[in-house]
C-alpha cells in the first residue's frame, strides 16, 4: 500500500496550475445562465411582503397587458406539479415550500408569481406590476430572549460518561456563545435555465452541486422517467451548500417551460438569495467545561439551538464536535431547534462543527486562563488518541503535528498568558488559536476511462466543481498512475447522463471520485500490460500499442467505494488547526488580523496549489464569521434589511492579511489508495474561534456572540 501511495501522487502536483483556469479568466466557461438555447424566454418572481398568512388575491391584470409577457403564474392559475401533491395525512411539518401550490405564507419574500416575457427587463418590469393582498398574521423572527425553554429538543440528550460532571471540576466555566444568520453568498447567483424536448423529456441548465441528485428529485416532482431529464453543471460558480438540493425557483422554471411551451432562464436577484437557497442557522450555544489543576477535562456539556423554518426542519448538530474533539470521560449533549417565518437554512461550509467549534473552542481558551495552562498545551494535555464516542482506532491523525507546525510559523513563543500584555505602534496584539475535525467520508464513484488512438486520455463522471479544483486533482491522479503528461488528459463532468457520482459536499469529493479515478486507471493500464504481455513498461506508448493491436481505443468503467472492512474498524477524520495574531486598536475597537496560519491534516495533498487555495478560502471565510457575516431581520417586517453585497459585510482584499497554508501531508491509507481526506470543511472550522481568542488575548474582552464589532471591545 506504502508503495501504492507514493505512486498515486505526481511530482508535478507542486506546480502545477488549475486545468480549467484559463477558461474561467478568459469567459470561456459556461455557468448556467449563460446558455441560449432557441426561443429563450426569461422568469422573474414576486415575493410575498409579508412574513405569514395567506393570499387572499393577486392582480396579474396589468402584469398580463405589459409588453412582451407570455404568462403570470400564480398559486390560482398554475398547472399542478404532480410530485407536490399534499399528502393525505400532512405531518406537522410537511417539508419544503411547494412552489404555486397554496396560498400560505411562511416568511418574507416567499415566491407568489412568477412572470415569463420574452426578455429579462420586460419579465422583470411586469413582475413589479404583480400586486397581492393578504389575510397578515403575526409572524415571528426573533428568537425568544431565554432561548434556551420551550423548544421541542431535536433526538435525545446523549451522555457519555457521567451527565453534567463538568460542575464537579475544580475549574470550570459556563457561557453562552451566539452565531447570528449567516447567509450564502457566491459570486453566481443561483440560476436555471429548463427546456422542455418533449412531453416527458427535459434538459436543465443549472446551479448544483449534484448533476444526478437534482436529476432524480425534478424526475420525481414531475413524475418523469430519471432517464428522461438530463442535468448540466459544467461550471458552478461556488456553493457550499447552497445548490444541495432543488429550490422553489428551480421548479418555478421547470413548470414556467412547460407552460408556454419554450426554454425558461430564471436568475435569483441578490437580495432572493437570502431567503430562498438556504443560510447558516442563528445558532444560540451554551458550554459548561471543567478540568483538574493540571488541565485535564473532567466534562463537557454542549448545548444548542438552531434556527428552523416553521414548514420544514433542519437539523445540523453543532454539538457533534464535542463529543468527539478531545478526551473527556463525560460529555453531555443536548440539541433543540427553533422555529421562525423565515425560509429554511441548509448546510453551509463546515456546517455544525464550524458553529460548534466557535463556541467549543471558546471555552477551552477561557479555561486555559482559569488553569494557567497555555492553549496549545491544554488541548495536547487531553489529545484523544482513540475516537472518544466508540473507542475506535482513527484511520490517521497527526493533530499534535498541526499544532506545533502552526504555532512555529504564527511565533506563539511571543504570546503571553496575560491578556493585553503586549503591544506594537500604539495597537494592542494578541495571539489564538481553534482547531477543529470533520469526518473524512467516501462515497461511492463510477468512472470511465477511455484510451483513444491518438494516446489520450478521456475520465467521465457526473461530479460537479463547486470550485476547489476537482477537474485538477483528478488530472494529476490519472497522471502519474498512466504515466502521461497532463495535456493529454482530459476529466469530463457536471452532466447527469455521465457514469454516477454523488454530490460536491461534506468535503468528499476527491476521496470518493479521486479513488474511482485511481482504480479506473490503474484497471486501463493492466488491459495494456496484459495486451503487451510480459515485456511491458510501466509506462507504455498507449498509442502505438493501440496502433499495432489495430484497436481504435480502450476503455474500462469502474465503480469504487469505501470498503466495510475499512469502515467498521476505523474512526475517520480530517482535522486542522488555525492561529491568529490580531491588532486591535484600543480607543476605536477597530480589529485587524495581522497574519494567519492554516494547518490541515487531511491525509496525502495531491494537488497543492489548489489545496493551498482551498485552506486560504476557509480560513478567510473563518474570518468573514467572526468579524463580520451577520444577516439582520427587521422583526416589525420579517424582512432582511441587508440583502445585498453593500451591506452584508464579507472579507475583501483590504482584510485579508498574510496568510500561510500548511499541510501535515501524511497518507491515511484506509480511506483510498491515494492515503487523501478532504479539507474543504476543516479549512473553516475553528477559524472564528481563532480570531475570538486571539482578540481576548489582546484585549482582556470576551466577544461571545458574532461578529466581534467594534463596538463591542469599546
Amino acid at each position: 500500500m506504502e508503495e501504492a501511495i507514493k505512486t498515486a501522487i505526481p511530482s508535478s502536483a507542486d506546480g502545477m496550475s488549475r486545468i480549467d483556469g484559463r477558461a474561467k479568466v478568459t469567459g470561456k466557461a459556461k455557468y448556467a445562465a449563460e446558455y441560449r438555447p432557441d426561443g429563450l424566454a426569461y422568469g422573474v418572481l414576486a415575493g410575498s411582503t409579508i412574513a405569514k398568512g395567506t393570499v387572499t388575491a393577486i392582480d396579474i391584470a396589468r402584469a398580463e397587458k405589459a409588453p412582451g409577457v407570455l404568462a403570470v403564474v400564480t398559486h390560482f392559475n398554475s398547472p399542478k406539479v404532480p410530485g407536490h401533491q399534499k399528502p393525505k395525512k400532512p405531518t406537522k411539518k410537511a417539508g419544503p415550500i411547494l412552489v404555486f401550490n397554496d396560498n400560505v405564507i411562511h416568511y418574507n419574500g416567499q415566491p407568489i408569481a412568477m412572470v415569463i416575457a420574452d426578455t429579462y427587463e420586460r419579465a422583470l418590469y411586469a413582475a413589479s406590476l404583480v400586486k397581492a393582498t393578504y389575510n397578515k398574521q403575526a409572524h415571528d423572527t426573533k428568537p425568544p430572549s431565554d432561548i434556551s425553554m420551550g423548544i421541542a429538543p431535536w433526538g435525545k440528550d446523549s451522555v457519555r460518561g457521567e451527565a453534567d460532571a463538568w460542575k464537579n471540576a475544580p475549574f470550570k466555566l459556563e457561557q453562552e456563545y451566539v452565531i447570528p444568520t449567516e447567509v450564502h453568498n457566491p459570486m453566481e447567483l443561483h440560476a436555471i435555465i429548463a427546456k422542455w424536448d418533449g412531453a416527458d423529456k427535459l434538459t436543465v441548465w443549472d446551479k448544483t452541486q449534484g448533476t444526478q441528485a437534482t436529476r432524480d428529485d425534478i424526475a420525481k416532482a414531475f413524475n418523469i422517467p430519471a432517464a428522461n431529464v438530463q442535468v448540466i453543471a459544467k461550471f458552478v460558480g461556488g456553493a457550499f451548500g447552497s445548490a444541495l438540493q432543488v429550490w422553489p425557483h428551480e421548479i418555478a422554471a421547470i413548470l414556467g417551460a412547460k407552460l408556454v411551451r419554450r426554454p425558461v432562464k430564471l436568475v435569483l436577484h441578490r437580495q432572493d438569495m437570502f431567503t430562498s437557497v438556504g443560510h447558516r442557522p442563528y445558532t444560540w450555544q451554551k458550554v459548561g467545561i471543567g478540568a483538574t489543576a493540571d488541565g485535564k477535562l473532567v466534562g463537557i456539556t454542549h448545548e444548542a439551538v438552531g434556527q428552523t423554518s416553521t414548514y420544514e426542519d433542519f437539523a445540523e448538530g453543532p454539538i457533534n464536535v464535542s463529543k468527539g474533539l478531545y478526551a473527556c470521560p463525560n460529555v453531555t449533549t443536548r440539541y433543540k431547534l427553533l422555529s421562525l417565518n423565515i425560509g429554511t437554512p441548509t448546510w453551509m461550509r463546515g456546517p455544525g462543527e464550524a458553529t460548534g467549534a466557535f463556541a467549543l473552542e471558546s471555552a477551552l481558551d477561557e479555561l486555559s486562563y482559569q488553569v494557567k495552562i497555555d492553549p496549545v498545551q491544554l488541548r495536547l494535555i487531553n489529545y484523544a488518541k482513540v475516537d472518544p464516542e466508540n473507542g475506535k482506532p482513527y484511520s490517521s491523525k497527526y493533530l499534535d503535528e498541526a499544532y506545533k507546525m502552526g504555532a512555529d510559523q504564527i511565533g506563539w513563543e511571543n504570546r503571553r498568558q496575560e491578556a493585553g500584555a503586549v503591544k506594537k505602534d500604539g495597537w494592542l496584539v494578541g495571539y489564538g488559536m481553534g482547531g477543529g475535525m470533520f469526518g473524512a467520508y467516501r462515497d461511492s464513484a463510477t468512472v470511465k476511462a477511455v484510451m483513444r488512438a491518438d494516446g489520450t486520455l478521456l475520465l467521465q463522471t457526473a461530479v460537479t466543481d463547486i470550485g476547489p479544483g476537482t477537474g485538477t486533482a483528478m488530472v494529476l491522479i490519472a497522471a502519474d498512475i498512466m504515466g502521461l503528461p497532463a495535456d493529454k488528459i482530459k476529466f469530463e463532468m457536471g452532466d447527469s447522463s455521465l457514469p454516477n457520482a454523488p454530490m460536491q459536499g461534506g468535503s468528499a469529493t476527491t476521496a470518493t471520485v479521486g479513488g474511482a479515478v485511481y482504480d479506473a486507471c490503474t484497471e486501463l493500464k493492466q488491459k495494456f500490460q496484459k495486451l503487451i504481455g510480459n515485456g511491458g513498461t510501466d509506462n507504455p506508448d498507449y498509442a502505438k500499442i493501440l496502433s499495432d493491436k489495430n484497436l481504435a481505443g480502450l476503455d474500462v468503467t469502474t465503480q469504487s467505494s469505501l470498503g466495510a472492512d475499512a469502515q467498521n474498524k476505523y474512526s475517520m477524520q480530517a482535522w486542522s488547526v488555525h492561529f491568529t495574531r490580531v491588532l486591535v486598536h484600543p480607543a476605536t475597537g477597530v480589529v485587524k488580523i495581522d497574519k494567519v496560519v492554516s494547518v490541515a491534516d487531511s491525509g496525502k495533498v495531491i494537488s497543492q496549489k489548489t489545496a493551498r487555495s482551498q485552506l486560504i478560502g476557509g480560513a478567510i471565510g473563518g474570518i468573514g464569521m467572526a468579524l463580520m457575516e451577520d444577516a439582520i431581520i427587521d422583526h416589525r417586517y420579517g424582512r432582511y434589511v441587508n440583502n445585498n453585497f453593500a451591506d452584508y459585510h464579507v472579507p475583501v482584499n483590504a482584510d485579508i492579511p498574510q496568510m500561510e497554508a500548511l499541510f501535515v501531508n501524511k497518507p491515511d491509507s484506509h480511506i483510498n489508495a491515494m492515503g487523501a481526506k478532504g479539507m474543504a470543511e476543516i479549512s473553516l472550522i475553528g477559524m472564528a474561534a481563532a480570531v475570538a481568542n486571539a482578540v481576548f488575548n489582546a484585549t482582556g474582552k470576551r466577544v461571545r456572540d458574532l461578529p466581534i464589532t467594534p463596538d463591542k471591545l469599546i
